[in-house]
């Protein structure tokens, strides 16, 4: 089934992200993190591709793992600024004979040293949605960035290229981390205004340690509003409490989104299906609203 299909349904419907292992030997712990996750009833699971295309055989495998195996919608990503054209080809019609319906087209990170673009390589993350539109019936996703995308300048040149991007076929938009939702608010009304009318995901990371908030902070640049930084200058050092805190400060971000009527969010779990259970726990009785 097409993710687009679910989100476009009215009612609530919560996903998570997994990642998979950088080598085959972590496999079987991160696929038994994505089979407890899977008992959670998400409505998909999406499963992240490695800088470089160095996980993309374990995206693949973990993403069919989802859906064959565990029966449930997966969302495999990928990225095409680390790979050559032929390579991204590769790995699109290794998708299709998976079954796999469903990927998320990311530009991804420039790796260290290489020059870039080049002409062996897909540019732009719309350039990746049009080559995927050419191998299939596929539902495609992309990423935005409420807060703007850190290579962005200026706002308004951000939302016009991901207006290009979502006019090259993209089906839905899941959003980067944030932590405010009134950011989120602000950027649905100026993507509305711009034309935009896909349905947008907000990206819920929990905060569970303080490394965890630097790492997140160095790749995202995203703005920690004050009353996030005094949980983490509260609880950072105490670990159970941290955890219980970004877990319950995530919740609230849920609950409020989903108060003012957004429908479809999207969590990112960093393979701890521990985490995400107590979140599933603590919205129990609201997912039925």
């Amino acid at each position: 089934m097409k993710i687009i299909d679910k989100l476009n349904e009215d009612r609530i419907h919560i996903s998570f992200e997994v990642f998979p292992p950088k080598t085959d030997a972590g496999f079987a712990k991160v696929r038994e993190a994505t089979d407890q996750i899977a008992k959670l009833n998400p409505s998909y699971i999406s499963v992240t591709y490695g800088a470089g295309g160095g996980t993309s055989r374990n995206t693949a495998k973990i993403a069919a793992h989802i859906k064959e195996e565990l029966g449930m919608e997966s969302l495999a990503h990928l990225t095409c600024a680390s790979s050559t054209k032929d390579e991204v080809r590769t790995v699109i019609e290794n998708l299709k004979q998976l079954g796999i319906e469903n990927i998320l087209a990311l530009r991804g990170d420039i790796p260290a040293g290489m020059t870039f673009p080049d002409e062996n390589r897909f540019h732009y993350a719309y350039e990746l949605v049009e080559e995927i539109r050419k191998h299939g019936d596929f539902c495609i996703g992309a990423a935005c960035y409420p807060e703007g995308h850190v290579e962005n300048e200026h706002k308004e040149d951000d939302i016009k290229f991901l207006k290009q991007k979502v006019d090259s076929g993209v089906d839905f938009l899941t959003t980067q981390m944030f932590f405010d939702n009134d950011i989120h608010y602000n950027f649905l009304y100026r993507i509305r205004e711009a034309g935009i009318t896909v349905p947008v995901l907000p990206g819920i990371m929990p905060i569970t340690g303080a490394a965890q908030m630097k790492r997140s902070q160095e790749l995202s640049g995203t703005v920690f509003p004050r009353r996030f930084l005094a949980l983490l200058d509260r609880f950072g050092n105490h670990p159970e409490a941290m955890m219980q805190a970004g877990i319950a400060y995530a919740t609230d971000q849920i609950i409020d989104l989903l108060a003012n009527g957004v429908k479809n969010i999207h969590i990112y779990s960093m393979n701890k299906p521990e985490v995400a259970a107590k979140i599933m726990n603590n919205l129990s009785e609201i997912v039925k609203c």
